[in-house]
């Protein structure tokens, strides 16, 4: 079962049932996965992920909890936090990270920075390099010139992301 319900406020949106494709919030909302959920999820606020789930997703959010069982590309905005029951397989690329004793971890990790390079902006973007530098080079990305490099802030490019302008 999938329900919304008022919490002061809040809006909560509890997933119970099996779920597969694409979900992506444009406002924030408080979203907490129980059942299995397979595809695509980008959230604002914040993504809590319960000790019952199984996760097979790409998984883009601002807060991520992770309790359950999650594989994938996780990418935390502002923190992500493995609680003791989470067995987490994937690349995560959190802001901050907190690693409750006991969570299980099997992959890569790579922190993200308020300032990206292009080899990180693609990364994080996944798109190829030869994109940035051209994006850059063409003004089409919000970047800053730091001698012969460009520089990316990670907070411009997301809000760069949510007004739909990637590649444009």
């Amino acid at each position: 079962m999938t329900r919304f319900r008022r919490k002061s406020e809040d809006k909560v949106l509890d997933v119970d049932a099996s779920m597969q494709g694409n979900l992506a919030f444009k406002d924030p909302v408080n979203i907490r996965i129980n059942g299995k959920f397979e595809g695509n999820l980008e959230t604002k606020g914040n993504l809590t992920i319960a000790p019952s789930a199984n996760v097979l997703a790409n998984i883009i959010g601002d807060n991520i909890i992770i309790g359950g069982r999650v594989k994938g590309r996780i990418t935390a905005r502002e923190a992500l936090t493995l609680l003791p029951t989470a067995i987490v397989e994937g690349e995560l690329f959190p802001t901050k990270l907190n690693v409750t004793e006991g969570a299980i971890f099997e992959g890569r990790c790579s922190m993200l920075n308020d300032f990206l390079n292009a080899d990180e902006l693609a990364r994080y973007l996944e798109v190829d390099i030869n994109s940035i530098m051209e994006w850059a080079n063409s003004g089409k990305v919000p970047a800053a010139r730091d001698g012969e490099l460009w520089k990316f802030d990670r907070k411009t490019i997301d809000s760069w992301i949510a007004k739909g302008k990637v590649g444009k």
